[in-house]
């Protein structure tokens, strides 16, 4: 039982974290609760083609799309690609909320 609530704390932060990082970047935050709409509007978000959405359905290019798009994310909000790294692998219940919650501010990315 309380493996469970943990569990659902955990969630619930990482939705909040989500949901502030993309307000924070101009996009509507119930976005981050939407499957799949919620890769769509991060690829957005990090300035990249909506055909990258493929890149999701194919297995192990999935994984490595999952990398640069952290990376990239933690680029746009002004932090280092070892940030996205520790925001994909690390403590995303932890990154996520700090920054949405924290000082970081959102730099769209350069075409």
């Amino acid at each position: 039982m309380a493996g469970t609530i943990v569990y659902l704390l955990i969630i619930i932060v990482m939705i909040a974290g989500m949901w502030k990082v993309f307000e924070k970047a101009g996009q509507p935050g119930w976005a981050a609760i939407i499957p799949i709409y919620n890769i769509i509007v991060l690829l957005q978000v990090i300035g990249k083609p909506l055909w990258w959405i493929v890149l999701f359905i194919i297995p192990l290019v999935n994984f490595v799309a999952l990398i640069l798009v952290a990376m990239d994310l933690a680029v746009c909000f002004g932090k280092s690609k070892g940030w996205g790294f520790g925001l994909l692998f690390i403590l995303p219940f932890i990154g996520y909320p700090l920054l949405g919650f924290g000082d970081a501010s959102y730099k769209a990315p350069s075409a």
